[in-house]
């Protein structure tokens, strides 16, 4: 590979990260921190009816990517075009996310803003497939790790960086913006600076030529995609390693969405953490986590994918004892703070390793099945805690369910053979 072709590659690579650091706007400040508290709290007529439409919401739109993605990806995969259906999923995120701004307080379309969080949901969801797709085509074999690592990170640092902009820019008081608070203005800016986030840190990526059939190739041919889908499937459990993966990543992920999910709860109500210390130790959590994403790229590449994961999710079952057993909020937020080194390399090492598994003309269609994954068992988690900690009556003990998703998830991926990330595809 000449000198030109080598440096045009790492900057597509580098488009590529910086559309991490893009798309993690949405996650942060919509579905986390700020649009999710204002529906409860200033949208929805009381906050127990917010917490049910939001929960109901949510469910619904992780219902429709779990049946959407692999059907995508395959369509992607028959009819090429990787960089329209990248566009139109991002644009299906973007547009929604800034129509929020018309979300007021105590507004009579609670429907109509469930609908825009929806869409905006699935779009995000669904351009992560095509993301996801683009990183064994544009990275040599032996660098993917790296590069999902480092793309891992910028997207931690977007989300942080996009939060802190929010905060201090419109939230607070004192901001550097002052917006009418009478109407909420102040708190809905936040939603459109989310879509703006995404929208200018995406369009390096969105704007560049990508190697292979281009959109202008690509056609829309369903039935023929829906068949090849079919056929994957079909093909699965003769693949004993890819599908052995994809059910160990659902276990392990869905360990990884409950901890996140819960470990405010748990926070609070065993150590009676406020919601300041709970927001700083979310931040805490995810700013370790980014770190943790970048340290360990270049391990990847070195020992493989796989034995990547073993190592993180290792960690992570020692460090999250040490979070159930600790008795002074001290001592709880030092091995929270050391987990979270373990959760970035963990999701990074699976992107990764289902991009060295994935073979070439099925490779959008296998990571709309890692977002399926991602998805088909997020119940799971939520319902086993809760379940565990009523009838033992102990938060610890409910949140040690975590560990056995891991342990779980642990045993089926040492069944996957090690990938040898030093062999060129």
């Amino acid at each position: 590979m000449t000198a030109a072709a080598v440096y045009g590659r790492t900057g597509l690579l580098r488009r590529w990260a910086l559309y991490d650091f893009a798309n993690s706007a949405f996650p942060t400040v919509i579905e986390t921190f700020v649009f999710a508290a204002y529906f409860t709290r200033q949208v929805a007529p009381d906050a127990v009816t917010g917490s049910a439409l939001w929960g109901t919401a949510v469910g619904i739109a992780g219902l429709a990517v779990a049946l959407l993605a692999p059907i995508t990806g395959a369509i992607a995969d028959h009819g090429g075009g990787l960089r329209r259906w990248l566009l139109g999923t991002t644009a299906l995120c973007v547009l929604p996310t800034a129509a929020l701004w018309w979300v007021l307080p105590h507004s009579p379309h609670l429907v109509a803003a469930l609908l825009l969080v929806g869409l905006a949901t699935i779009g995000m969801e669904l351009a992560s497939v095509f993301y996801n797709a683009l990183l064994p085509r544009l990275a040599p074999a032996d660098c993917i790790g790296r590069w999902s690592g480092w793309g891992w990170g910028m997207g931690y640092a977007g989300g942080l960086l996009c939060l802190l902009l929010a905060l201090l820019g419109f939230v607070r008081e004192g901001a550097w913006f002052p917006l009418p608070r009478a109407d909420a203005s102040h708190v809905r800016a936040t939603f459109v600076l989310a879509a703006v986030w995404f929208a200018l840190f995406a369009l390096p990526l969105l704007t560049a030529r990508m190697p292979g059939r281009e959109a202008s190739a690509g056609r829309l041919e369903l039935s023929a995609s829906l068949r090849e889908l079919w056929h994957t499937l079909r093909g699965l459990p003769r693949q004993g390693p890819l599908l052995r993966f994809l059910v160990a990543r659902m276990l392990y992920t869905d360990g990884l969405a409950t901890l996140f999910a819960f470990g405010g709860v748990y926070a609070a109500g065993t150590f009676a953490m406020t919601e300041t210390q709970v927001l700083a130790f979310g931040i805490g959590l995810n700013v370790t986590a980014g770190l943790g994403a970048v340290a360990f790229a270049h391990l990847d590449d070195r020992i493989g994918s796989r034995n990547t994961i073993v190592i993180a999710l290792l960690a992570l079952l020692v460090a999250s004892a040490g979070t159930l057993l600790a008795q002074s909020a001290m001592t709880f937020w030092v091995a929270g703070l050391a987990l979270g080194i373990f959760v970035g390399p963990a999701q990074a090492a699976s992107r990764s390793l289902l991009a060295r598994m994935a073979p070439a003309a099925q490779r959008n269609q296998l990571f709309g099945l890692f977002t399926l994954s991602g998805k088909a068992t997020a119940f799971l988690g939520p319902l086993l805690v809760g379940a565990v900690t009523l009838a033992s009556g102990s938060q610890r003990v409910g949140m040690a369910v975590i560990l056995g998703l891991w342990l779980v998830g642990l045993a089926l991926l040492l069944t996957v053979p090690a990938d040898r990330p030093s062999a060129r595809g």
